[in-house]
């Protein structure tokens, strides 16, 4: 018979599988020696056995609990239903991977009309014993009935303002006496029954309504969010309650062990007197800073110091720790690996390298290629907030700056972004009914919580900013208005969140990328020792280039030349280069065109600062460049200084059926070699003027779309009799390269041959992929959708390498050209550079590097090192 139950002392962190994560960790917890309230879990697989049953327990398990409960009165010395030492207790879900306010909890089960006396009698606390009634109500009401919150807030708040008060902690014992009867009320009109009196009926109803939340929308919606397994199930921890609301020497809170926004190493958290431990997260009323703790019991938070830095030291991550205060007693009620923003997870893991927690090849196997993207936030210029002043401050919630128009609910939200506007979710509090809202948004703002509240924890696991606890600001979802003592906005008015500093402004920023942490750039120092191939840029400006960089980018693996050409006074003369249809008239725009590239290519390789710098040669076909609105026409014929006719004329005579397989790259050169000979001429001199610098200098210029060695042997030596001219007449001796794009299979296939001719070869792998498959990746995204989805195509191969095919035929031509010349430096600059999955394959197939966009270079990075790590893991086993 499978066993659906173990006690805490039966289990270990190891078992989340199988207890899920809070049930595993409780267990855990108390191996440590840590205060924990006594318990047991019902396994995940219980959870299923739920499911594949129709919804219904396994036979014995409700015998199983009423035996486990047995066990845990002995352990606590109190009775479940017991009207002498009543056994209150929590019902809590546990997801194999954290899932945070999605699923549901019920606390104080086991009080009823007569238990709650007897409660107030043994504490002689009135108030006490019917706030924990007047929760179990509202809780048991809302998650096993689907009672609306609301429905109680509503009341509460009547009696709140009868009495004249504000806090929940200002009602008396008899106003919560008086409250319960009102919940009760409610209970029974809702759901038409009674509110259970018996304490087991009112344990498997909270059971089922738990392992029933695993399929909640919000649960739903987050595992699809976040690639959880549906089919994994939820454990349920059933644990002795301990009291936060026990009086003013109690308490509840919630507290990383580090910084979740910024990875400081300092306890970071909040805690509520009187409150149980749903009142930090729901954000009802504005918590205390950890700090403040040490005041207020410092002996509880030395014990609690000391504990937390325990947690960390044997879990090796920043932990997420719920406590609870009974009475002067500390007790831990969960640890987690704590949710935290990429920057802060990057610090916390360099950190522990330094702290020796961590091994180099621990911190690489825990730093992800999600957080890698997450850590290079936007934000708003520092020059530019100094000019405006915000128009509401509250908590920096979670880092990030964010532009757009304010919803005041989830489906309002989700409606404005399907309409592709920039969404700023605004809500007094989130709950998990939120998150569909919270995912489509660009910030959020919240004008109740801390945090550690839900919307604080969400949107750092998103990576979104936001602003908590923003008390001037009152929302007003009804009539969809903000207001504040500066002013009042309403929907779909626009706000800038600056999540980093909790400010609020009316004004639009212009975003801009935020600053690189020291951090950060430790990261990508081990990185690059970890791996023996290069991660290069692509990058066609100097701007392009510094900030690859600055991600520790070893060089340039493209610069596309065409896209120095775009400019309004570049482009007519190139224009009229591709219309000239004589020598002659191609001399005028040539010249100009080798001015403007011959500016560039300085600039680039004064950036570049004697790193490698390759640079294509003219690539694209000849439309790309010509006009084609009838306005443009127009335009065009009248700075050309030819008629309308003429111009028509001679774009028919260059229109063709298939210009991404006709008259481009070298082909076109074999045609107007003169464009070519243009372009080396820039590069060369360029490189001459950096040399009379000081600078070491090897260009490397390559050319596109060779098919076969005769086409890349003509080209070379015309372009090497233009240089030779060149270096002659200035008296130097500089040293280059030419090499080629291998981007047609037929390269692939006789990369021996061409590796004879060839100075290094580098894989344009959008042709590649293109010309492999017969796609045209013009016209893909009208049917590759429909493949995907029918599973005829594992993934977009323009986005991740087609192994068995694209994959196949780079690692034979790899093969040929370097059994040809072992020297030959490899590379790979197409899209497919940046990608970690095609990555890892270039690693394995021996590449010497990969070249990709400059905010890629990290995730290229961090794949060679994973690969690296991974390589050398397989040789050692």
């Amino acid at each position: 018979m499978e066993k659906y139950i173990y006690s805490f002392a039966e289990g270990k962190k190891e078992m989340k599988q199988l207890l899920g994560g809070k049930g595993a960790n409780l267990a855990e917890m108390k191996r440590l020696g840590l205060p924990v309230p006594d318990g047991f879990t019902l396994t995940t697989t219980c959870c299923l056995a739920y499911y594949e049953n129709g919804k219904v327990f396994p036979d014995t398990l409700g015998t199983t609990i009423a035996e486990s409960l047995k066990i845990l009165e002995q352990q606590t010395h109190k009775g479940f239903g017991s009207l002498e030492a009543p056994l209150l207790i929590s019902v809590r879900s546990g997801s194999v991977r954290s899932m945070p306010g999605m699923m549901d909890t019920i606390l104080n089960i086991g009080l009823n009309d007569d238990t709650v006396k007897m409660l107030a009698a043994q504490t002689g606390d009135k108030r006490f014993a019917y706030d924990c009634y007047r929760r179990l109500i509202q809780m048991f009401g809302n998650v096993v009935y689907s009672i609306p919150a609301e429905a109680f807030e509503i009341v509460l708040t009547h009696l709140k303002e009868q009495r004249g008060i504000q806090l929940d902690t200002e009602l008396t014992g008899d106003d919560l006496h008086s409250l319960t009867i009102e919940y009760q009320h409610i209970f029974r009109q809702k759901t038409g029954r009674r509110f259970p009196q018996d304490p087991m009926q009112q344990l498997l109803l909270a059971t089922q309504a738990v392992f029933n939340s695993w399929y909640n929308p919000r649960a739903i919606t987050y595992r699809q969010l976040n690639n959880i397994d549906e089919h994994l199930g939820t454990a349920v921890t059933i644990q002795e309650m301990v009291f936060g609301n026990n009086g003013k020497n109690s308490g509840t809170g919630v507290c990383f062990t580090r910084n979740p926004s910024n990875g400081e190493k300092k306890l970071y958290g909040e805690f509520l007197l009187n409150a149980q431990g749903e009142d930090v997260v729901a954000g009802i009323r504005t918590p205390q800073p950890i700090s403040d703790l040490a005041v207020t019991m410092p002996t509880i938070y030395t014990e609690f110091k000391r504990c937390a830095a325990l947690l960390e030291q044997h879990y090796q991550e920043m932990q997420d720790i719920e406590f609870t205060i009974d009475n002067g007693q500390l007790y831990f009620l969960q640890t987690r690996n704590g949710k935290r923003t990429a920057s802060a997870a990057i610090q916390i893991l360099m950190d522990f390298l330094a702290e020796g927690l961590l091994t180099k090849e621990e911190v690489v196997d825990k730093v992800t290629f999600d957080m890698m993207e997450q850590a290079l936030h936007p934000s708003f210029s520092e020059e530019e907030l100094a000019e405006h002043s915000p128009f509401a401050i509250g908590l920096p919630a979670s880092p990030g700056a964010a532009v757009g128009r304010i919803y005041f609910s989830a489906e309002a939200a989700q409606l404005a972004s399907e309409n592709d506007e920039a969404v700023i979710l605004v809500r007094q509090e989130t709950s998990p009914e939120d998150i569909t809202g919270m995912i489509v948004s660009e910030a959020i703002i919240t004008s109740r919580g801390g945090m550690t509240s839900h919307a604080a924890v969400v949107a750092r696991g998103m990576g979104t900013p936001c602003v908590a606890g923003c008390h001037d600001l009152i929302i007003n979802a009804e009539k969809q208005t903000l207001t504040h003592p500066s002013g009042q906005l309403k929907e779909g008015d626009w706000l800038a969140v600056d999540g980093s500093s909790g400010k609020i402004y009316t004004h639009v920023f212009e975003l801009t990328q935020t600053a690189i942490t020291p951090a950060f750039e430790q990261l990508m120092v081990l990185l690059t020792g970890m791996s023996d191939i290069d991660v290069r840029a692509n990058a066609d400006t100097a701007t392009d280039l510094q900030t690859a960089l600055s991600f520790g980018a070893t060089g340039v693996g493209l610069t596309r030349t065409e896209h120095m050409f775009f400019a309004p006074e570049r482009l007519i003369e190139m224009r009229r280069l591709i219309l000239a249809d004589t020598a002659t008239a191609r001399e005028i725009p040539l010249n100009k065109l080798q001015h403007f590239q011959t500016s560039d290519f300085e600039e680039l390789f004064r950036c570049a600062n004697e790193r490698p710098l390759t640079i294509r040669l003219l690539d694209p076909p000849y439309h790309e460049f010509l006009p084609h609105d009838i306005s443009e026409k127009n335009a065009l014929a009248k700075a050309l200084g030819i008629s309308k006719t003429q111009l028509d004329q001679r774009l028919s005579e260059l229109q063709e059926s298939n210009p991404m397989m006709g008259h481009r790259g070298i082909r076109l050169a074999m045609s107007y070699p003169e464009i070519y000979k243009m372009q080396v001429t820039a590069i060369i001199n360029s490189a001459l003027v950096l040399e009379d610098e000081g600078l070491t200098v090897i260009p490397e210029i390559m050319i596109p779309l060779v098919g076969s060695v005769t086409e890349l042997k003509w080209m070379r030596h015309y372009l090497e009799t233009a240089i030779t001219e060149l270096l002659v007449k200035k008296n130097s001796h500089l040293t280059y390269k030419i090499g080629t794009m291998i981007e047609i299979p037929r390269a692939c296939l006789t990369a021996h041959e061409i590796a004879d001719t060839a100075d290094f070869f580098s894989f344009g792998t959008n042709d590649l992929t293109q010309l492999v498959y017969g796609f045209s990746r013009d016209d893909v995204a009208k049917f590759l959708p429909l493949y995907l989805e029918k599973g005829l195509l594992p993934h977009d191969p323009f986005q991740t390498i087609d192994i068995d095919g694209v994959g196949q035929l780079m690692k034979q031509a790899i093969t040929l050209a370097k059994k040809a010349q072992p020297q030959l430096k490899i590379g790979v600059c197409g899209e497919l550079g940046g990608d970690p999955e095609s990555v890892a394959y270039f690693h394995s197939i021996g590449v010497d590097y990969v070249s990709c966009s400059p905010f890629r270079v990290p995730l290229a990075k961090l794949a060679l090192a994973k690969a690296s790590i991974e390589a050398e893991t397989f040789i050692v086993i």
